[in-house]
């Protein structure tokens, strides 16, 4: 794995060090997450996040362990850092900071006072809700170490303040249990119980979001630290509570193993890869129903779209094609009316996409092609003759086949179905409907697909190859604009008619959609050099394509602001790393070097999601990063691309 280490220039400046996050994740849809300098600057960050039923179901429990040194003499140094209401920093524990790491995909952090020197590091139990905080003395000693426990137990999108109940606590043997929801373990627990009031979160502030909460001061731990190597460690835990884990000690070092299994695992060929590997990782967890993906840390749980276009990414080049297996089948079992579900994160399961069944026949194409899996072909092979024969007759929110052409149309009023699906108050910003390019390259890609998996089981295809010949000859017809690229969106409701008005119009505006035209395995086009580098000077950034060109109306340069600010701009210029993937694909198509393509994308790495790929980044430079530091479809198409 590459290394990613910062020393007190990065760890020392607040702003540095706080804009630089880590990930620690259970393979459940909980996790571990703060930052270099130790300053919670989300409302998501701590040290145990529990999933429910689903990984966006998720709470909030232990939120810091503050640790604090005490010497033979009496004196006091804190070693946490905080955030104020008031704009205060206190304690400044971050100046204290020589060195931050990742040792295996694991953080590490040293302080120094003097010659005293102070390591923490942390892990959770891969498939258990548990996380083991170790501290460890490098050098000098003997000192007291206290660790204050400021404790919460609430939904990880809400906040909790102190003109409510205080969280119930109840001492047990070497610690304590928090609202009965999880168990804190260490040494010579003494019970505390006390507010601290306003917390302030810098990154909700600037996302116009409530950015303060009040936090419980359940107790403080204290061990001696007497000579070099002599530990202090706490543990928390959710579930279970009687069934103590192992030492915290051994969970570190069994979450580095496993770390560094995984990554061998996918046989990567270089630090890089190894990289992607283990962020990849974080992505694939396991529920009570089986395997599934997070779309995105720390705020998404499963959404389908996200999965199947990062599914060859996380599961085919990573080891996992069993694991992958495992979730095709159960997600085919949501098929219904010829679509996929999309989510269920909302509280109730949700068909609101036009593209991520499309996803999923191109993932279980890719399934078949890469692992000769040809049982999974035969028992999947009619739910996708369902799929195309439920577009043709038309499904949900007016996705259907128009007779006339063979193109697949979509729309609904007040639905953004695509993958550009940001609204601002109810309304779509970009609802693209009639006949997206991408969709359209899509359905003529699982046509084909259908078309292949069938032939190789030497079984009837259905109305996929007639389907296919008429969308093929369609698209060829009707996409190229007479601008020089493709036409984002035909048959389009004019913008000055409501939807379903008789005006429809083609729309050229200039977005990457029409990168999935060239790129796909059975692409309707054949890319042309020309018009890609018509497209790469006006749309590639060192992160990605844009999904605006600069000179569009409507362009905005800042995914910045409030929730309206940010959707507003979502799709209007933001960079979206996942279309790398494609972008590389379709260049290497038209035979153009692709050697220096991934070069910011490399380099991203250590500077905001440490180790992953973000969602989304400015469109303006300095193109800074965005969304989710954590985004499946980013790392899973990097990954891929890398090594196709």
């Amino acid at each position: 794995m590459i290394e990613i280490g910062f020393g007190p220039q990065v760890c020392g400046q607040l702003s540095a060090g706080a804009s630089r996050e880590w990930l620690v994740p259970d393979g459940r849809g909980g996790y571990a997450m703060g930052t270099v300098s130790g300053l919670r600057t989300r409302r998501y960050h701590g040290l145990l996040v529990v999933a429910g039923e689903t990984p966006a179901t998720r709470r909030l429990g232990l939120v810091s362990l503050d640790p604090a040194i005490i010497f033979p003499s009496g004196a006091q140094v804190r070693l946490a850092t905080h955030e104020w209401r008031s704009g205060d920093v206190d304690p400044r524990g971050f100046e204290r900071l020589e060195r931050f790491e990742l040792v295996d995909g694991l953080p590490r952090w040293r302080w120094r006072v003097g010659d005293l020197v102070i390591e923490r590091e942390l892990a959770m139990t891969y498939g258990r809700p548990c996380v083991a905080v170790v501290h460890r003395l490098i050098s000098g000693g003997p000192v007291r170490l206290t660790l204050a426990a400021a404790c919460t137990w609430r939904d990880a999108h809400a906040e909790r303040r102190a003109d409510g109940p205080a969280p119930r606590v109840e001492p047990v043997a070497g610690g304590a249990v928090v609202e009965g929801a999880y168990r804190l373990s260490g040494p010579d627990w003494k019970p505390v119980g006390q507010w601290w009031h306003g917390v302030h979160h810098r990154e909700e502030a600037a996302r116009g979001l409530l950015a303060e909460e009040d936090l419980w001061h359940a107790g403080t731990f204290t061990g001696e630290l007497t000579g070099p190597g002599d530990t202090v460690s706490v543990l928390a835990w959710a579930q279970d509570l009687a069934e103590e884990p192992p030492v915290a000690t051994e969970i570190v070092a069994e979450a580095r193993r496993r770390n560094r299994r995984v990554a061998a695992a996918a046989k990567p060929a270089g630090p890089v890869e190894a990289t992607l590997a283990l962020a990849a990782d974080a992505f694939v967890v396991r529920t009570g129903t089986g395997p599934d993906v997070v779309a995105g840390y720390p705020w998404f749980g499963a959404w389908s779209r996200d999965t199947m276009t990062a599914y060859e990414g996380l599961f085919l080049h990573t080891g996992r094609a069993d694991e992958g297996r495992e979730l095709l089948r159960a997600y085919a079992a949501t098929l219904s009316e010829g679509m996929l579900a999309n989510t269920a994160d909302t509280g109730r399961v949700e068909y609101n996409t036009a593209d991520a069944t499309l996803w999923f026949l191109h993932a279980v194409a890719r399934h078949v092609e890469l692992t000769s899996d040809t049982d999974l072909a035969d028992e999947l092979l009619p739910a996708l003759r369902t799929v195309v024969d439920g577009h043709l007759a038309g499904t949900r929110y007016g996705i259907h086949v128009d007779p006339d052409d063979g193109l697949l149309t979509q729309g609904a009023s007040g639905e953004a179905l695509t993958w550009m699906d940001a609204r601002v108050y109810g309304i779509p910003v970009t609802p693209r409907a009639g006949k997206p390019v991408e969709v359209n390259a899509l359905w003529i890609n699982a046509l084909a697909a259908v078309g292949a998996v069938a032939d190789l089981l030497e079984q009837d295809a259905g109305a996929a190859p007639r389907a296919h010949q008429q969308a093929l000859a369609s698209f060829r017809h009707r996409f190229p604009s007479p601008v020089g690229w493709l036409y984002d969106v035909v048959d389009a409701p004019a913008p000055t008619y409501p939807l379903g008005g008789a005006t429809l119009h083609d729309d050229d505006l200039l977005r990457p959609n029409q990168l999935l035209a060239w790129s796909l395995p059975y692409a309707p086009l054949t890319p042309d050099p020309a018009v890609l580098r018509l497209l790469g000077a006006a749309l590639l950034t060192p992160l990605g394509p844009r999904s605006l060109a600069q000179d569009s109306p409507g362009f905005l340069g800042r995914h910045r602001g409030g929730p309206a600010e940010r959707d507003g701009a979502y799709h209007q210029g933001t960079v979206w790393p996942w279309m790398i993937g494609p972008w590389l694909d379709a260049c290497r198509r038209a035979g153009m070097s692709t050697d220096e393509m991934l070069i910011g994308i490399d380099s991203h790495l250590p500077e905001f999601g440490l180790g992953s790929v973000s969602e989304t980044a400015d469109g303006l430079p300095p193109h800074t990063a965005t969304g989710c530091p954590f985004q499946a479809w980013s790392v899973g198409e990097v990954l891929r691309v890398r090594r196709s």
